[in-house]
């Protein structure tokens, strides 16, 4: 897998010649990564490219130059990189209207636990969520949480095969569920560039991540300032 490193990102003054071009282009890619579960429910799939645009702002955001802040700004995003074996995603409840917003969030606790993946012909794979620290209290969740798919290797086979693949969420107050359209799942796929395996079993019928100053990506425009509590 790819691994983000000092050297290998752009100096403050070369990111600011880019950056133009380069948010034009994350906002495609997200977008392309983006499955959007029900009317609140957004899931942005990560990759080396999205963390690595991350990463370029936060040091533009907070003008940081020395390597020892560089060095901490990647060990926070590194958590976020798949490591060949899975997706990672963050995952954004949206609720625009802030009454709304209040309400819905203390009817959905728990609901990061229950986003799942279904893979043509395997058992379903639920999401593990927010491994660095709690993003949920007794009275509500988190408008943000990250969440990694852990996929075995016949599974991770079996979808580059061409099996088709299900987003869900079975939560008791926000049953949703959607098949991840093929241009997108590709991309999803195309992490998995060193699969070593036996032919895949095709079905019958075929650390801690900070957000701070109440930001988070958005597919279509890359950061975004919250609406609401994180």
């Amino acid at each position: 897998m790819t691994t983000i490193t000092r050297d290998s990102l752009l100096t403050l003054e070369a990111y600011a010649r880019l950056r133009k071009q380069m948010q034009a282009e994350i906002i495609v890619h997200r977008k392309l990564r983006s499955v959007q579960l029900g009317e609140h429910l957004n899931i942005q799939f990560e990759d080396e490219k999205t963390i690595r645009y991350q990463i370029q702002e936060m040091l533009r955001i907070e003008k940081i130059f020395e390597d020892d802040g560089i060095v901490s700004e990647i060990e926070t995003y590194a958590p976020l990189l798949p490591d060949g074996e899975n997706w990672k995603a963050t995952m954004l409840l949206e609720y625009p209207e802030v009454n709304e917003r209040r309400r819905e969030l203390a009817r959905l606790i728990g609901v990061e636990d229950r986003v799942f993946v279904d893979v043509e012909g395997y058992p379903r794979v639920y999401a593990i969520a927010d491994e660095d620290l709690p993003r949920e209290n007794a009275d509500k969740t988190s408008a943000v949480h990250f969440l990694r798919f852990q996929l075995d290797a016949s599974a991770r086979a079996a979808i580059r095969a061409g099996a088709a693949v299900k987003l869900g969420c079975d939560h008791i107050n926000y049953p949703a569920h959607v098949t991840i359209a093929a241009d997108t799942l590709a991309s999803l796929a195309g992490i998995w560039t060193d699969i070593r395996t036996s032919p895949p079993r095709l079905p019958a019928t075929l650390r801690q991540v900070r957000c701070r100053a109440g930001a988070w990506p958005s597919a279509g425009s890359g950061w975004r300032a919250a609406g609401g509590t994180v």
